[in-house]
């Protein structure tokens, strides 16, 4: 994932550019809870479509954080998990989710101290 100079550059940047996207933390947060065949992972993240769930997914998996592991059977299966870098992710994701879960509870709070007039 070099930039144009060659080099790689900001450890934050690049780290952000693997999970960037709408829809990548949501398929990380979903793999960290189970291997997943394709149609049960669009199930499981309602919105996506799709053409996008693939693109996203073929990113995470050259990314090096998404294992793809197809068999060789009728109908073909194919199952997506975490690789190890990817289980590494884990912690970042529980504090995203503790930032989200706590600006929620305040905008609650905030909106009940302050009905509408």
């Amino acid at each position: 994932m070099p930039y144009q100079d060659g080099t790689f550059g900001c450890p934050v940047d690049v780290g952000l550019q693997l999970i960037n996207g709408k829809w990548k933390p949501k398929i990380i947060y979903e793999l960290l809870q189970q291997t997943c065949r394709f149609g049960e992972l669009h199930r499981r993240i309602p919105g996506v479509s799709r053409h996008v769930l693939t693109t996203q997914l073929r990113e995470l998996e050259e990314g090096g954080i998404v294992q793809r592991n197809a068999f060789l059977t009728v109908p073909p299966k194919v199952e997506y998990s975490l690789t190890e870098f990817g289980q590494r992710l884990e912690p970042i994701l529980e504090q995203i989710m503790k930032v989200g879960e706590h600006y929620i509870s305040q905008q609650k709070q905030e909106a009940a101290a302050d009905p509408p007039s």
